[in-house]
């Protein structure tokens, strides 16, 4: 919707609402899609420090963790495409 200003010019008004929501959104999927790849470490690394500050010992978690970051980095190397994305 343009809005007639004093000067003549001519102002749009909800384009930068419009573009912050545009740059929220991809941010949102670039978001999700780091937390797909790297979810299952997080997950590890969280329950692990929970773990030690219980005072447990929280190998298994900090190897499953390892093991996570591993397989997630091998699959980052990998260049798929569309047709490829749900074949591991």
């Amino acid at each position: 919707m343009a809005v007639k200003l004093i000067n003549g010019k001519t102002h749009q008004r909800g384009q930068g609402m419009t573009e912050y929501i545009v740059i929220v959104a991809l941010i949102g999927i670039a978001a999700i899609s780091v937390v797909s790849l790297f979810g299952g470490a997080a997950r590890n690394q969280i329950a692990g420090m929970a773990k030690e500050l219980s005072g447990q010992s929280a190998a298994a978690q900090i190897g499953q963790a390892t093991t996570a970051a591993n397989d997630a980095a091998l699959d980052a190397k990998d260049t798929k495409g569309l047709d490829k994305y749900n074949n591991k």
